[in-house]
């Protein structure tokens, strides 16, 4: 499977602390951890509130990433 979109999210230290130690103890990357949490949380309980939210941002940017370098425009 060939990755093609790019996510840029902010994490607290102690969250990517967590996931860069079950990166080390799995040998998976922490995108793979990501996508793995995320593809399993809607298989487990089918759509979560907050995902059905995804992409109903209104106003502002049309890009959800306004910092120089992000967008593609």
């Amino acid at each position: 499977m060939q990755m093609s979109n790019t996510f840029t999210i902010r994490l607290s230290d102690e969250l990517l602390a967590r996931l860069r130690e079950k990166s080390r103890l799995t040998g998976l990357s922490i995108g793979r951890i990501i996508r793995d949490q995320l593809e399993s949380t809607e298989e487990k309980t089918g759509k979560q509130r907050f995902l059905r939210h995804l992409g109903a941002i209104k106003g502002g940017s049309p890009n959800v990433s306004s910092r120089k370098g992000f967008s593609r425009e």
